[in-house]
């Protein structure tokens, strides 16, 4: 069974979703407070973290910068702030999508099973059956155990910067501009936040490359955005 954890200080939110992710079948735990929720987030595994953005002790982007540090659960921000500033710093330290309340309970469980059943597959181009995986160079990317080892070492990533990195990988040489990586990754939801991909390639980049100055793996496409690396496959 999917485990969810919810980080939610509004208990009348806390009971409406537990209900209805109960009748999908869907485990979840709770925390009405931010440093209750953050421990629960690192010392258990969840498939799923709904996190509100304003919570007593420590608030979603904190508790979001934290969990990236050492976890890539996916999480889905719920706030009732609707400034772009809260949006954009929210997907650009990592969370996977991002709804504003008040929501519909049917938008935010349509995006709840998005999240569940995302694949990096979903997201590639011209990716065969039996290419599950990828190697260039010294690394080797597991696409069906979403795992990526550098020189048999297993870098950590996020949901995001993992399908960033097939989706690349799978198509080496081809050049991607910002908004089809946007598109292609976070969905046309997201239009109007190209920058998120740049936080979201740096921090690839400080994962997988020995010299981010001189990229092995990810180069840039001056005036354009980013491509794979063709030559060292």
């Amino acid at each position: 069974m999917k485990k969810i954890l919810l980080i939610e200080d509004d208990l009348e939110i806390v009971k409406l979703l537990e209900i209805h992710l109960t009748d999908l079948i869907y485990e979840t735990s709770k925390a009405t407070d931010g440093s209750i929720g953050l421990q629960m987030a690192l010392e258990n595994d969840y498939d799923l973290i709904l996190l509100d953005l304003t919570l007593p002790s420590m608030d979603g982007i904190e508790i979001c910068k934290k969990l990236r540090a050492v976890k890539n659960t996916p999480v889905i921000m719920l706030t009732a702030k609707s400034e772009e500033i809260d949006r954009v710093l929210g997907l650009e330290i990592g969370a996977d999508d991002y709804i504003t309340k008040p929501f519909s309970i049917r938008e935010l469980l349509a995006r709840v099973k998005a999240v569940m059943r995302r694949t990096v597959i979903s997201t590639t181009e011209n990716l065969k059956e039996d290419s599950s995986i990828i190697a260039a160079n010294t690394m080797q990317i597991d696409i069906d155990k979403r795992k990526v080892l550098i020189e048999d070492k297993k870098i950590e990533l996020s949901p995001k910067e993992f399908e960033l990195l097939v989706l690349m990988a799978s198509n080496p040489g081809r050049n991607y501009s910002r908004t089809e990586l946007l598109n292609l990754i976070w969905g046309y939801n997201f239009e109007g936040y190209e920058h998120t991909v740049n936080s979201h390639i740096n921090r690839l980049r400080a994962k997988i490359e020995s010299d981010m100055t001189n990229p092995t793996y990810i180069l840039t496409t001056w005036g354009v955005g980013y491509k794979f690396n063709e030559e060292i496959l």
